[in-house]
């Protein structure tokens, strides 16, 4: 498959000490709004080969057909959100593609050299992150294509495009209880 082919970038992520003040930095330093907030969302896969569950707060919002992704990540287990000796990453993260083949996308990613990190999923989604092993720059990912993906972005694009520039949180959805650090 030749670069390029899994579409335009979909998602530019970024790691947050505190999703809330991540939001209300976006809203008055870009103007990015209103934002969908999913708390306590767990995902479970492998890190670099190692078993995992990852709990975190995601935000997530729209310029034009792009969206923006804050991750504030609440467990210490295996990750892509810290670093390989536990300190937590911040800032910039990853680059994201909706993927309609999941699997043959991962398997296009290793094939031209990226290197997996993080392969997981949350009964809705499944998403696979990958390194340039030259490259110390964001990770990369891949979302599944699904429906309910899909819809998301649709209804994000077109609730950030009527948005009243004041509202800053359009849903606060809490998805389970949160663990201990």
């Amino acid at each position: 498959m030749r670069p390029g082919a899994w579409g335009p970038i979909r998602q530019l992520a970024y790691v947050v000490d505190d999703l809330d003040a991540g939001i209300a930095r976006w809203v008055d330093l870009h103007g990015v709004g209103p934002w969908t907030v999913f708390r306590n969302t767990t995902m479970r896969g492998s890190c670099r080969g190692e078993a995992t569950e990852v709990q975190m707060h995601v935000g997530l919002s729209y310029r034009g057909e792009l969206q923006i992704e804050l991750i504030q990540p609440l467990s210490r287990t295996p990750s892509p959100y810290q670093h390989a000796d536990g300190r937590p990453r911040s800032g910039m993260h990853h680059i994201a593609w909706h993927s309609v083949n999941l699997d043959r996308d991962v398997a296009d990613a290793q094939q031209r050299g990226l290197a997996p990190v993080f392969e997981a999923g949350n009964g809705i989604v499944r998403v696979a992150y990958f390194e340039a092993p030259d490259d110390p720059g964001p990770l990369y990912e891949l979302i599944e294509a699904v429906p309910a993906v899909l819809d998301g972005f649709t209804d994000g694009c077109r609730q950030c495009a009527d948005w009243d520039g004041i509202t800053a949180i359009a849903a606060d959805i809490d998805l389970g209880q949160p663990v201990s650090p």
